[in-house]
């Protein structure tokens, strides 16, 4: 008899430490005796019949790798109720009885109707955001953030030696927990994050003036994505204040390089209950991490939730950096 088989994808944005929480799907399914398929840029490739056979050796060295080896893409034909259908469909021509669906709410969204389809789905929250409400972690969060505090150190390098004021954007457009740590991991005079309303004088022209009272002569100001306005905000504080300011950009370096310990770990924790989840014969599943342990939330449950802001650890941001 043929063994029933489960399929694993990345979609949406490439995280590091997906390669990692593949590896964990890939071996944990084998060792559970189904044939493991790997669907290669995510969505799309599942509809176009995009599958590659997966042994131990398929994933032997990518815990260290950024990206992800089955590729990424968004898909707006899969969108659609005929798009569902044929993605369905393309599962059951294949002998899958399950895809585990590692990305970000969009990707979960995908899961849900391919779960409704007939096709049971487990999500792994991978984004670097940290945008996923219900789990107080995402697979990729800690090496975006450490990515950001060292092109940060080195920015203040330069800041330091010209006494300029330097305004750095790191991701996050709708989840500001990037410039958050990364902010008070280098020691920012202010943070800007969608979550909180602000007032440029008060929270950012007001503070420089105020540090540099103390004797500072230099400046960091870190911007979350969603906020913006990283350029303009340069040249107005430069004009209210006379201090020299550049803005940078970080974008996409964010989202690459070798995934920290962290993210490697809490992937292959992931992975392998994602594989549990299917075994047990659930579907429409998230796994998440919630209080230091892996759980698991219905799909729907789990895409309802609101986020909530740290505004406690942002005052003590606030206070400290100073």
């Amino acid at each position: 008899m043929a063994k029933d088989a489960i399929a694993v994808l990345t979609s949406g944005g490439d995280a590091p430490g997906m390669n990692a929480a593949v590896r964990a799907v890939v071996r944990s399914g084998i060792n559970k005796g189904f044939n493991v398929l790997g669907i290669k840029r995510g969505y799309r490739g599942l509809l176009k019949k995009d599958f590659v056979e997966m042994d131990l050796r398929s994933v032997t060295n990518i815990l260290s790798l950024g990206g992800t080896i089955l590729y990424t893409a968004r898909s707006k034909e899969f969108q659609t109720p005929e798009g569902i259908q044929h993605a369905a469909q393309n599962c059951m021509d294949m002998g899958v009885k399950g895809v585990v669906v590692i990305g970000g709410d969009g990707s979960f969204m995908g899961a849900r109707a391919l779960s409704e389809a007939g096709v049971p789905c487990i999500g792994i929250p991978g984004t670097i955001d940290n945008d996923i409400a219900c789990s107080d972690y995402t697979v990729g969060f800690d090496t975006a953030m450490n990515t950001a505090m060292e092109m940060v150190d080195k920015i203040r390098d330069t800041s330091q030696s010209h006494d300029r004021c330097s305004v750095v954007e790191v991701m996050g457009r709708r989840c500001g927990d990037i410039a958050l740590q990364t902010g008070i991991s280098c020691g920012a005079t202010a943070i800007l994050v969608p979550e909180v309303p602000y007032n440029i004088e008060k929270d950012v022209i007001s503070r420089i003036l105020e540090t540099r009272k103390n004797g500072k002569q230099h400046f960091i100001v870190v911007v979350a994505e969603g906020v913006g306005g990283s350029v303009d905000l340069a040249k107005y504080i430069e004009r209210r204040t006379g201090i020299e300011s550049r803005a940078t950009i970080l974008g996409h370096v964010q989202r690459g390089g070798s995934p920290t310990l962290r993210d490697r770990v809490v992937a292959s924790e992931m992975g392998y209950k994602a594989v549990e989840l299917l075994a047990e014969g659930k579907s429409k599943r998230v796994v998440a991490l919630k209080d230091g342990k892996i759980v698991d939330y219905d799909i729907t449950e789990a895409l309802n939730m609101e986020r909530v802001f740290d505004t406690h650890l942002y005052e003590i941001a606030k206070t400290i950096s100073m």
